[in-house]
């Protein structure tokens, strides 16, 4: 989901370049990649890399096709109106976390990291009733939004659309979490050509205006 307004705007350029238009599902990371290992067709699998190279590693896409495609950063929000705490450095926002009643994070890369932040801060199982994932494919915007958690971590891409929140800003220097995406060809793709062709576009410097645009940077 980190990417999909992202590959909109790429795809809808990509078309207008080569005539070829490309159809966009847009799911949640865990539920791409069980598709991805049922056998479903796709052309090209977009996912966290260490999710991609799960999937390369079991044959499901096509390992030499593999490209790193952007860094996506993860940003600190809470619900608007609320007070906004100080996140500017570790120890501030490891004090705005340890404070936080209901805290928010995804079930993507970033949830993952998260985790492990925590747990070096030994405040994993300080917080464990305080930590709400996010169900596959719930953005944790929308849970902040709707006043579910009262802190919330997710891909700044993900943030910047949603309405009702107040982005604090990303992680700081020591806690940063940074999630890249890639790209590869499914081993189900009948035009591994075009397939190719694609992912070589949304790899490109013309892809950087894009990517700038939704708050990632090129991998």
């Amino acid at each position: 989901m980190a990417t999909r307004l992202l590959l909109e705007e790429l795809l809808g350029e990509h078309g207008r370049r080569t005539g070829q238009s490309v159809a966009l599902e847009s799911v949640g990371g865990v539920d791409a990649a069980k598709r991805v290992q049922a056998g479903e067709a796709f052309d090209v699998v977009v996912l966290a890399d260490d999710a991609l190279a799960k999937l390369a590693a079991a044959g499901h896409v096509r390992p030499e096709s593999v490209r790193a495609l952007v860094h996506s950063p993860v940003a600190v929000a809470v619900p608007a109106g609320r007070p906004e705490p100080d996140i500017s450095t570790e120890a501030a926002l490891r004090r705005a976390v340890a404070q936080a009643p209901r805290i928010g994070y995804s079930t993507g890369p970033s949830g993952t990291a998260l985790l492990k932040l925590l747990e070096g801060w030994g405040l994993l199982a300080l917080l464990k009733d305080h930590l709400i994932q996010a169900p596959p494919g719930v953005p944790v915007g929308q849970m902040l939004a709707t006043g579910q958690v009262d802190l919330g971590f997710q891909q700044l891409s993900e943030l910047l659309p949603v309405q009702g929140i107040t982005r604090l800003g990303l992680m700081p220097q020591g806690a940063q979490i940074m999630s890249t995406f890639s790209g590869a060809v499914a081993h189900t793709s009948q035009q591994p050509d075009a397939a190719q062709a694609l992912l070589r576009f949304l790899a490109s410097d013309g892809a950087a205006g894009a990517k700038a645009r939704q708050g990632m940077t090129p991998a």
